[in-house]
């Protein structure tokens, strides 16, 4: 009997884009302004960052259609180099792409919803959150993709809207984008640290992969969804970000995790910020919920391939991996309870960028290798798309190891384990 395909394009889409708009957009340029120095190189890299994750949208495109089956990156590498690479990258996809970013998300939800009702208590909204979504996407997979799609336009729309709004005011000064740097700033590890810090907000580009099989006529859905989210999130993050670095002089941005309240002061005022502050706790509750419902994917092929717990591939009677969505609740409520911020993120986005990278690769493998599988989607502008995304992460990870030590051997750490996992898992086997 051949598993359900429940999902449509606007349930990819929405997959896509609410994956990417979470925690990054509305909390890292402050932090990248302190690195950088100059709103203009931010601005710089949140484009160029968009094009990284346009390139691998591209190529994941073609990897997609071309194995329309849940697990992402898991499926992919196992195929191209080894299912130990596969593995790997699905261990590092349950910890780190989707608890860790899980957990980071609640967390910021709680501080965002503090703000709104100061009696609220962030840590508890936190847990409050990864439950509410845990349960959901543990009980039915079309309603959860109907409720996703619906939150995915709301947070849009209001991104527009808000972005039209300080157009509009005329309070916004424009000039401040093209200020030169701070003195004592650039330098190419200052820059990869900022690509990194981007690259973690971009990240879900790649979300509609992990329910490929789950995806109504994936060879053309999954394409669609994966370059056109991407391409839609860019054109957002990159005007969010310039109306954020235009509302306020950048010695008032520059290292403010808040830098979205702080811009929304300055344009509208109080009530402005509350109202920004309503739509960041959206947008992060959204992007929770998305990863919710993407992350437990990556166990249930595992375990349907019998490298991971076969009791995880177990669908309920509406579809759902209820154990292994429950697996990934419980991973990110301990990440609520011990994360740091900050290099939280960077330990994600180093890891994440390196995983996507050996992915890539495994397309330039794969092209070689088996020149006559079947392709129903090529990728776009091949193979300058995928030796664009192989340079941008390599200067990200050399650069970065450099810069930030302590997070990036925290990723190689995670790599480790995960290897002794497959070991102990195939002795055992």
């Amino acid at each position: 009997m051949s598993q359900p395909r429940p999902l449509k394009l606007a349930h990819a889409l929405a997959l896509v884009v609410s994956s990417m708009v979470g925690t990054g957009v509305f909390t890292t340029a402050g932090l990248m302004l302190g690195a950088l120095g100059s709103p203009r190189l931010v601005l710089a890299t949140w484009a160029a960052t968009g094009v990284l994750a346009l390139a691998g949208a591209a190529v994941y495109a073609e990897l997609g259609a071309m194995m329309p089956r849940a697990g992402g990156e898991y499926v992919y590498l196992s195929r191209a180099f080894h299912p130990v690479l596969g593995f790997l990258s699905g261990f590092v996809a349950l910890v780190v792409g989707f608890a860790a970013p899980v957990a980071a998300g609640a967390l910021a939800f709680g501080d965002y919803l503090r703000a709104l009702a100061p009696g609220v208590p962030a840590r508890g909204a936190a847990f409050a959150l990864v439950g509410v979504t845990t349960a959901l996407h543990a009980r039915d997979v079309r309603r959860a993709g109907g409720a996703q799609a619906a939150v995915t336009g709301l947070v849009v729309v209001v991104i527009v809207v808000f972005v039209a709004a300080a157009l509009a005011s005329g309070r916004a000064d424009w000039s401040r984008l093209v200020a030169a740097p701070a003195a004592g700033h650039t330098g190419p590890g200052a820059l990869a640290v900022s690509l990194v810090l981007a690259a973690y907000s971009y990240f879900g580009w790649n979300g509609a992969a992990y329910v490929a099989g789950e995806l109504r006529d994936p060879h053309r859905t999954l394409p669609r969804a994966l370059v056109g989210g991407a391409a839609l999130v860019t054109a957002l993050y990159v005007a969010l970000n310039a109306v954020f670095l235009a509302a306020a002089p950048a010695p008032a941005l520059t290292g403010q995790v808040e830098i979205a309240h702080v811009a929304a002061r300055a344009l509208f005022g109080p009530r402005g910020a509350a109202a920004l502050t309503a739509l960041v706790a959206l947008a992060l509750a959204g992007s929770v919920s998305a990863l919710s419902m993407t992350g437990p994917r990556v166990v249930q092929a595992m375990s349907e391939d019998r490298v991971f717990f076969p009791a995880l591939a177990r669908l309920n009677a509406r579809g759902a991996p209820t154990r292994a969505v429950v697996l990934q609740g419980a991973l990110a409520a301990v990440g609520v309870a011990t994360a740091a911020f900050e290099p939280l993120l960077v330990y994600a986005g180093f890891t994440l960028s390196l995983s996507a990278a050996v992915t890539v690769a495994g397309a330039f493998v794969l092209r070689r290798r088996e020149p006559d599988a079947p392709r129903p989607h090529l990728a776009l502008a091949w193979p300058w798309s995928g030796l664009a995304f192989l340079a941008l992460s390599a200067f990200m990870t050399v650069f970065a190891i450099r810069e930030r030590p302590r997070e990036s051997l925290a990723g190689l750490a995670t790599l480790v384990v995960g290897g002794l996992v497959w070991s102990v898992w195939r002795r055992r086997r």
